[in-house]
C-alpha cells in the first residue's frame, strides 16, 4: 500500500457539506483505505479575487492504486459532484488534487506530484501538517517551515470533516 495525500476545496453550493461529500467518496473508493480527514478550514481566493470564499481539507489515504490511477479516480469525483473547468482558478463544486504519493516525484503529462503550488499555500499546508506534522515535501523541504512563508494568507479552522 502507497500512502498518498488529497486536497479538497469547494467555494460554490453548500461547500462544507460538499467537502464532507468529498471526503467519504474517497473512503468509498476501491484499493483505498482513508487513514485521516483534516479539520476544514475556510480561505479567501488565491489568484481569483471576487469569487467565494474556499472550505479545504486534506485526507490521508493508504491505496494500492497507481499514481495516474488515483488521479483518474479523484477526476471522477469531481465530476460527479458537478465539477467544471470553464476558466483557469474557476469557482468549483469540487477540487480534489493529488498532493503527495509517498515521497515519490513524478513529472508526467497531467499529472505532477508534489502539488506544484502545494508549498506557497496556507489551506493546503496547515491541514496537511495537522494530519503529518512532521511532513516533508519532496524537492521542497519541511511543510512547516513553508507555512511559517504562508502567514500573511488568511486562513481559519472552522469544523472537523
Amino acid at each position: 500500500m502507497h500512502i498518498a495525500f488529497i486536497g479538497l476545496g469547494s467555494n460554490l453550493g453548500d461547500s462544507e457539506s460538499t467537502v464532507r461529500h468529498g471526503i467519504a467518496a474517497l473512503a468509498g473508493l476501491p484499493l483505498i483505505e482513508l487513514t485521516a480527514a483534516s479539520s476544514l478550514y475556510r480561505s479567501a481566493p488565491i489568484d481569483a479575487t471576487g469569487q467565494p470564499d474556499y472550505v479545504n481539507a486534506v485526507a490521508e489515504v493508504a491505496t494500492g492504486l497507481s499514481p495516474p490511477s488515483l488521479l483518474a479516480a479523484l477526476l471522477s469525483i469531481e465530476k460527479d459532484h458537478g465539477r467544471e473547468r470553464s476558466f483557469r482558478n474557476a469557482p468549483r463544486t469540487l477540487d480534489l488534487d493529488l498532493l503527495l504519493y509517498d515521497a515519490d516525484t513524478i513529472d508526467a503529462p497531467g499529472l505532477v506530484v508534489p502539488h506544484p503550488r502545494m508549498h506557497e499555500r496556507a489551506f493546503v499546508l496547515a491541514p496537511l501538517l495537522e494530519l503529518a506534522p512532521a511532513c516533508v515535501i519532496p524537492g521542497k523541504g519541511p511543510a512547516s517551515e513553508w507555512l511559517a512563508r504562508c502567514a500573511g494568507q488568511a486562513l481559519g479552522r472552522i469544523g472537523a470533516p
